[in-house]
Order: C-alpha cells, then structure tokens, then sequence
C-alpha cells in the first residue's frame, strides 16, 4: 500500500495528534491511499489534484472524512463502477467492496472507528436497501 501525505507526513501526524479531520481517498483496490488535514483540500477531487493526479480520476476512489470517531464515506456510485449494468447489483457490489477495502486502510493506518453513511449520501444506499 502506497500511503500519500500530503502536503507532508509530519502535517497529516500533526493533524492525527490534535484529532483534526482528514480527507481520505483510497483506489479501489485499496493500494493507494491519500491523506491530507480537511483545511489543505477543502474537497477530496481538490486533493487528488494537489497529489499529482487528475480530478477526472475521482469517480476511482473511497472518499472518506475521518477523524478520531468514525469515518463518514462520501458514498457515491460510479455508474461505470466494475462494469456492472444493473444499478442495485453495481450499489451493492461497491457497498461491499468499499466497506472491506476501506476497513483495511483505516486498520493499517491506525484508526479503529467506525463507518457512517451521513444521511445527505444515503440516495444510492437506499435504492440498495429497497431490495
């Protein structure tokens, strides 16, 4: 796993020592993991861009703001995610995906918290719910 901070590794330790929150993408394949204090990106496509890659790779990764109580994940769905057509089967395959690849992450990196869905996100959760 390839672990970026940015915009240095002694600010994300700094941001994790005052329990601030951090910006958190993660590939899907849970390889590469981007973090960064919310102030330095605002935005998590923002934070792709200011570590080296294009915004237009957002619809790739977890998107997740974390801090020392749980790790709200920005859960929404690439139409395009694993090629899956049909729209419940495709919410369901990255609602599994993402819950196990981002527990991974937040376990190598040191926080044991919890994965909310915040109640603004929860449109395609639903629809994966209604079956």
């Amino acid at each position: 796993m390839t672990i970026i901070n940015y915009p240095c590794e002694s600010d994300v330790k700094k941001t994790i020592a005052d329990n601030e929150p951090l910006l958190m993408l993660i590939s899907f394949d849970g390889q590469t993991v981007i973090l960064s204090h919310v102030d330095e990106a605002i935005e998590h496509h923002i934070l792709l861009m200011k570590a080296g890659f294009s915004d237009r790779d957002i619809d790739k990764y977890f998107r997740i703001v974390l801090d020392d109580e749980g790790a709200d994940w920005t859960f929404i769905c690439p139409p395009d995610y694993k090629n899956i057509s049909d729209k419940t089967r495709r919410i369901k395959q990255f609602y599994k995906d993402g819950f196990s690849v981002i527990s991974n992450v937040l376990q190598e990196i040191g926080f044991m918290v919890g994965i909310n869905i915040p109640k603004r996100y929860r449109r395609h959760f639903d629809i994966m719910m209604e079956e």
